[in-house]
């Protein structure tokens, strides 16, 4: 048999390359995968998060009791018809003001799945990189997007908030994770105001400890510098980081 030019590509991607034809169309096998890949997104983005096993598992990290959460999305076809839902609080939504230093909130997102499978194990490592800091209880939220978290760390009274988040699966990807940093969560913060370390999922992608150690830097930047987002950057992979200004 010939072999396959692009198969020593293919051991360093899960990317959809050379895909080859039969006739006008794809081969069978590529067919019937990107079928499966398919329903693994849809699955991804439809299961629902299995709140009670995830706050069993968090509350094992020491962190306190867990608090639940939602957002003004009352199920998940709504959820996904109306973004804006997402990021508002349900109006029963009501959180005790702690006053910490930070405050980690996982939500479903994009893919309750990433959740289950990474969420516990991601923010074990992010708490051992962050020592010396006063920690709230984390949070579970449901049918949430990524700014409900202001709406909660406001309620909290946190300094620094962490969402980690399911992101949107793709056709190679569906249970990837998203971490958004925001400095002095309120209502109204913008995107730019934000930073994101994402596709953490070990094997193929960021490691929790990784990701942890790029968390752990931005949040010292973020405290450094009074504010998180376009103006702080990741310089873990610097020899020697530049001294961060207001």
């Amino acid at each position: 048999m010939t072999p396959d030019p692009w198969d020593a590509l293919r051991r360093h991607t899960q990317a959809r390359i050379g895909l080859g034809r039969a006739g006008s169309g794809l081969p069978t096998r590529e067919h019937l995968a990107f079928v499966a890949a398919h329903a693994a997104a849809r699955d991804a983005v439809h299961t629902p998060l299995d709140v009670t096993a995830l706050t069993r598992q968090l509350g094992e990290l020491g962190l306190g009791e867990p608090l639940t959460a939602a957002s003004a999305a009352p199920d998940r076809a709504t959820y996904l018809r109306r973004p804006d839902l997402g990021r508002q609080p349900a109006p029963t939504t009501r959180l005790p003001r702690l006053g910490a230093d930070l405050g980690i909130a996982v939500f479903d997102g994009l893919s309750a799945q990433a959740v289950a499978a990474h969420g516990p194990g991601l923010v074990r490592a992010i708490t051992a990189a962050l020592p010396g800091l006063t920690l709230a209880p984390p949070v579970v939220a449901t049918q949430a997007r990524v700014a409900l978290g202001d709406h909660l760390g406001e309620q909290l009274g946190v300094t620094t908030v962490l969402v980690v988040i399911g992101e949107r699966p793709g056709l190679s990807v569906a249970d990837s994770l998203g971490v958004y940093l925001t400095h002095h969560p309120r209502p109204g913060r913008s995107d730019a105001e934000r930073n994101c370390v994402s596709n953490i999922r070990p094997p193929h992608g960021l490691s929790y400890e990784h990701a942890a150690r790029v968390i752990a830097a931005l949040v010292d930047g973020a405290r450094q510098l009074g504010a998180s987002g376009v103006g702080l950057k990741d310089t873990t992979t610097r020899d020697s980081a530049a001294p961060l200004t207001p």
